[in-house]
């Protein structure tokens, strides 16, 4: 029996129905596959990279260090992977995270490896090895533009502030690498953070591929780089994010030698109350980014430099550990997280779409060297004056100004590109 052409349609359109809707459902699966799989890739190598600082009382007592050489130890891959970051992300906008991300896992598994099993015993070869293992703080500059470009505009903010998420691989660090030291010996940690970052490497080659239609510059490295340069959004969102960032960064890895020095804490506990403001603050950065789709990146960095400015100005007296101190740092903590998101929502909502990787580079060196200065600054004044309150009043006064300029020349600027 024949079917007529009405009866035909209507079966063939039943047949395709379930069809169609997994293929519209494919991208969206498929988006948080690479979020995630970008998310764990920034988690595993921000862990790597900040192996040395829950370990820098230790190596402080084991080699005799100064206040400024412990600083300095912690200090150089915060700014080899800042510094880094401008090549890593142009070199991305170039090949993509599908290639970026397995290999900078890879090379970093070296200096992982080289302080693990024998770098450990003497300052030159700790900073050395801290030198490479910067690298592993490039990742950010691969991961910003490779979710970007999986993601409508409306919903860069949330996606890009869910992979900034990954920097909790630092309270990873904080919360792991002490006991495993205690629990086997000091190669332990680092031959568990290889082993993790070989997995990573692996799962990324074979899962991990860069959007449809992505944009891929045509330009060489250097004219981008210099069109990027030229760019008022990448000085903006640097003076940003050099201190919403910086000051996450700073306080991630100068904490604990912080609680230990002021409030007799020991290395153990001190690790943990890092680790907590850590995790406070990776959960407020995809906030902030959601924040900012819905209200703006303007007003949420103008509220989070505001609590940075209070916070800092409190804990400049160096006011009792509980409730105070505490209280002071949580905010700090969530305010620099949601403004870090806040700064990468600006930059998804300001940026041409070939020079994002570019962009996210500078600003994130940027944020990166916010973070290298302070605890050098911190070190060196505590060393002179035994200290810590001048260091933090700068910060109070910093991000005052920050918040100026937040309010006026950035917000002029989001209103010349958003279409009145």
């Amino acid at each position: 029996m024949t079917s007529t052409p009405s009866t035909a349609q209507s079966d063939s359109t039943a047949a395709n129905e379930p069809r169609n809707a997994r293929a519209e459902a494919n991208p969206g699966r498929q988006r948080a596959l690479m979020l995630a799989l970008a998310t764990i890739g920034f988690a595993v190598n921000f862990w790597a990279w900040a192996l040395l600082s829950p370990l820098g009382p230790m190596f402080q007592d084991a080699l005799g260090l100064s206040s400024f050489e412990q600083a300095l130890l912690v200090a150089v891959p915060v700014v080899v992977g800042s510094v880094g970051r401008i090549p890593v992300g142009a070199l991305t906008d170039r090949f993509g995270g599908r290639v970026m991300f397995p290999l900078i896992s890879v090379i970093t598994i070296v200096p992982v490896l080289f302080i693990g099993l024998i770098g450990h015993s003497s300052l030159a070869a700790l900073l050395i090895g801290g030198f490479f293992l910067g690298l592993g703080g490039t990742t950010f500059a691969i991961g910003v533009p490779f979710v970007n470009a999986w993601f409508p505009p409306q919903r860069r903010g949330l996606a890009i502030g869910i992979f900034g998420a990954g920097m909790g691989g630092t309270a990873i660090s904080a919360l792991t690498t002490v006991r495993l030291v205690d629990w086997g010996t000091t190669a332990t940690p680092f031959l568990v953070t290889a082993a993790v970052l070989a997995i990573y490497a692996l799962a990324a080659g074979l899962w991990l591929r860069d959007a449809p239609g992505r944009s891929v510059p045509a330009q060489s490295l250097g004219r981008r780089l210099a069109g990027t340069v030229r760019l008022p959004l990448t000085w903006q969102a640097s003076a940003l994010y050099a201190v919403a960032f910086g000051g996450y960064v700073a306080f991630s890895v100068y904490l604990p030698t912080y609680l230990k020095a002021v409030y007799g804490l020991t290395q153990a506990d001190a690790a943990n109350r890092m680790a907590g403001f850590v995790l406070l603050a990776v959960v407020m950065r995809p906030v902030g980014g959601w924040l900012s789709d819905h209200v703006g990146p303007v007003r949420v960095l103008a509220v989070g430099l505001a609590v940075v400015t209070a916070a800092a100005a409190v804990q400049a007296f160096s006011p009792a550990l509980m409730p105070v101190a505490t209280m002071a740092f949580l905010s700090m903590a969530a305010a620099l997280g949601a403004g870090s998101g806040a700064v990468f929502a600006l930059v998804a909502l300001l940026a041409p779409a070939d020079k994002v990787g570019s962009v996210t580079g500078v600003v994130g060196a940027a944020g990166g060297l916010g973070g290298f200065v302070p605890p050098l600054i911190m070190g060196a004044l505590f060393g002179a004056l035994g200290s810590y309150a001048l260091g933090l009043a700068a910060l109070a006064a910093v991000a005052a100004a920050t918040l100026a300029f937040t309010v006026t020349i950035v917000r002029r600027s989001v209103r010349a590109h958003t279409p009145a």
